[in-house]
This record gives C-alpha cells, sequence and structure tokens, in this order.
C-alpha cells in the first residue's frame, strides 16, 4: 500500500505549539505515512535524532505573541494572516500531502481549503464551543489597573466584543478569498478545520452536542530532547522534591521570585528556564538548568508549579502529581478551570504574586492529601486515551473512506 503523506504544521509562536504536534507526528506509522513537518526556524535541537522531513515556515516572533497576549490585542492582524496563507499554499503546492495537520496555524482555515487538503486542527477542549467555561479576566491592563473583583465584572461585559475584534483579522482575509465569516465568536476561528481533535479529556472539559467532526484525543505530552543535567543522579531520594518551570509564555520572568519563595522550605527544587532567564544565583536548595525531561521531572516530583498552560499540566497530572498554576493569559486560565474543576491543583495570578502566597500554596498542596488523590485519579483517566491510536483513527476515516 503507497504511504500516505501527512503534514504537520506549528505555529512557533511558543514552544508549546511546536512540541504537540512533534509528539504526534512521532506517533505515525511509517510504513503508513510519510510525515513531514513544518515550522519557523530555530527549533533545531528539539528536531534533533527525528525522522521527520523538515520544512522551513515562517511564524511571527514569540516576543510580538507574548507582547500581544499581555496587552489584550489581536495576536494577528489581516496583512500577517494574508502572507502566512501565500506562505501555507506554496508549500501545500510544493508538497502536495494528502492530510494537513495544524497547531494553531490559523491561516489553514483558508489556505488549506484553496488547496483542497483534509485539514486537521489540533487545539485545546477549553477552546471549543461546544465547551462550556468560566472566564478570569487575564493578566492584561484592565486587571493591573483595578482590583481584581471590579477587573473580572468588566471582564465578563466587554470579552465578547474582545472576541469580537480578535476574530476580525482571519474573517477580512476569508473574505478577500471569498469564504464565509466565521462571526464574532473566537472559538470558531480556533477550531475551524475540517475535523477538530482536543488535545484533552472530556472528564476534565465536557462538551455538549459535539459534532462528528470534532474529537476528544487525549493528553499529547511532549518532553524536549535534552541531556540530564549533571546533579540529577545526585538528587536526594527521600526529600520533598518540587518541580518547577513558567515555560516560555510570558511568565519566566517569574522564575527568581518563586524560588526565592521556596528557598526557606525543606525542599528540592528543580528548576527549568526554557531559555527566559538568564544563569545568576539561586537558593541553595534549587537545582536550575535550561531543560529537562518534563514527564521525567514530573515523575520524581510531588508538585509541579508551571505557567498553568496544559503541555506541562498534563505532564503533572499524567504521573498523579498536583499542579500549582501561576497564570498570565486567558489559555493558561481556561486550562487552570478544568485542573481547579477536578481538585487536582491550585491558581495563583501572575499580575498579584508575591513570596507568601506562593509558600502559602505550595505548603497546602503538599501537606492536604485531596489533591494528591485527585491527581491521581486524573492519571487514571489519562490512561484511557491514546493520542497516537486515535490520530491514526482519524486519518484513517479520512484516507480509507
Amino acid at each position: 500500500m503507497e504511504r500516505k503523506k501527512i503534514l504537520f504544521v506549528a505555529e512557533a509562536v511558543t514552544l508549546a505549539h511546536v512540541g504537540r504536534p512533534l509528539a504526534l507526528a512521532r506517533t505515525l506509522d511509517r510504513q503508513r505515512y510519510d510525515v513531514h513537518f513544518a515550522c519557523a526556524p530555530g527549533y533545531d535541537m528539539f528536531l534533533k535524532d527525528s525522522d521527520l522531513s523538515v520544512w522551513s515556515l515562517n511564524s511571527i516572533a514569540s516576543e510580538q505573541f507574548l507582547a500581544a497576549l499581555s496587552q489584550g490585542k489581536p495576536v494577528y492582524d489581516a496583512p500577517t494572516l494574508a502572507q502566512y496563507v501565500l506562505d501555507d499554499m506554496r508549500l501545500l503546492q510544493a508538497l502536495r500531502p494528502d492530510v494537513v495537520i495544524g497547531d494553531f496555524r490559523l491561516s489553514l482555515s483558508i489556505s488549506a481549503r484553496l488547496s483542497r487538503v483534509p485539514y486537521v486542527g489540533v487545539t485545546n477542549a477549553y477552546w471549543s464551543p461546544y465547551v462550556k467555561q468560566h472566564y478570569r479576566v487575564p493578566a492584561i491592563a484592565l486587571s493591573r489597573l483595578l482590583p481584581i473583583t471590579l477587573a473580572d465584572r468588566l471582564f465578563q461585559l466587554i470579552r465578547p466584543a474582545a472576541f469580537a475584534l480578535h476574530s476580525r483579522p482571519l474573517n477580512r482575509v476569508r473574505r478577500a478569498y471569498q469564504l464565509p465569516s466565521l462571526g464574532t465568536d473566537l472559538r470558531r476561528i480556533y477550531t475551524d478545520a475540517d475535523h477538530v481533535l482536543y488535545a484533552d479529556i472530556p472528564e476534565m472539559f465536557p462538551a455538549q452536542d459535539l459534532p462528528a467532526s470534532h474529537s476528544y484525543l487525549g493528553p499529547v505530552t511532549w518532553s524536549p530532547p535534552t541531556e540530564l543535567p549533571s546533579w540529577w543522579d545526585a538528587l536526594p531520594p527521600a526529600s520533598d522534591l518540587v518541580y518547577v518551570t513558567l515555560g516560555s509564555s510570558g511568565q519566566g520572568s517569574l522564575l527568581p521570585k518563586v524560588l526565592q519563595a521556596l528557598a526557606s522550605l525543606p525542599l528540592t527544587v528543580i528548576a527549568a528556564t526554557a531559555g527566559t532567564v538568564e544563569p545568576g544565583l539561586f537558593p541553595d536548595n534549587a537545582h536550575v538548568t535550561t531543560y529537562l525531561p518534563g514527564e521525567l521531572a514530573a515523575q520524581r516530583a510531588r508538585l509541579v508549579i508551571c505557567n498553568g498552560g496544559s503541555p506541562t499540566s498534563q505532564q503533572a497530572l499524567a504521573a498523579g502529581v498536583p499542579v500549582l498554576g501561576i497564570a498570565g493569559n486567558l489559555d493558561q486560565y481556561l486550562n487552570m478551570e478544568g485542573v481547579l474543576r477536578t481538585g487536582a491543583g491550585a491558581l495563583l495570578r501572575s499580575d498579584r504574586l508575591d513570596e507568601s502566597a506562593i509558600r502559602n500554596a505550595v505548603l497546602r498542596l503538599l501537606e492536604q492529601r485531596a489533591a494528591r488523590d485527585a491527581a491521581r485519579v486524573v492519571a487514571q483517566q489519562f490512561q484511557r486515551y491514546d493520542a497516537g491510536a486515535r490520530l491514526s483513527g482519524v486519518l484513517a476515516q479520512i484516507l480509507w473512506r
């Protein structure tokens, strides 16, 4: 049987949107699939030793993406998305894949359809129009200028208008190609594909009236291919160990404050900077490096402290370990809603962070058994899902129906 050509496209604005499609790409049977991977330059260290055919495809800079999030502004303007469409189509026409799988590459909503390539979109269930969510005000100017209670109330009022504003650029480009508008709900923008796959479980993010073209993959965990640091094997075996990583999505600068808050506690701390913090003086109980294999780190830990995003949260929960999320952008707050719903973690605001709040939350999660028990329940739920097998099932439906 002729191998089918599958193209994964990562919108490389954060490492999460590169790691997730990489993890999925590696699950596909190479005897059935010829697997290609496209993302922006600069991620070579994460692609080493892979058997993927790699293509370069530009994305906006991470700094631009994170700045837009922190200001509550649309991440993309119409000219940027229009250029994305042209770039996508050049690649699709050159490669001619049988299926394209995109992770936050919004322009595929247009380019895949114009190129007549079946399009599978990978996203999180909390962005689904079919999943009910509670929206907290993220760390934007509104939350910095006003008391949180008032800022939260105002955010509930203005959120629909904000979603409409964020939806406008893609709709404008769609009109230029005579494609219908996706409306003013940003969730429609994020989930417009022929097939939509949620990298989550319904137990955490239940949907209502889910169409047949939408389905759950389960957790998609990925760790960067990196060598273990020299101190890894010398860590005390019986100590309470806390794993800290604030990722590449804006909260990395808070890492020194988090480590300082933990300095006086009888803990061993392992931390990954993800390249967002310059090496310097850290507390004696902290072991710090640029990257760690997150899945192994979570398995050794009794608590994981992260930015509240789904990649590290899923690593922790897969290991049955509670999560302390220090959230900034809306994506992180939405993910933490699911974690809080299970009882497997706690949430702190990145824009209201102080050392005493960090210590209190850490001690509470370490001392109380309920969060550990809840995390173990989620770990058992995770085991029921095989993301690679589910992806293969969707591809079979598309290619051999």
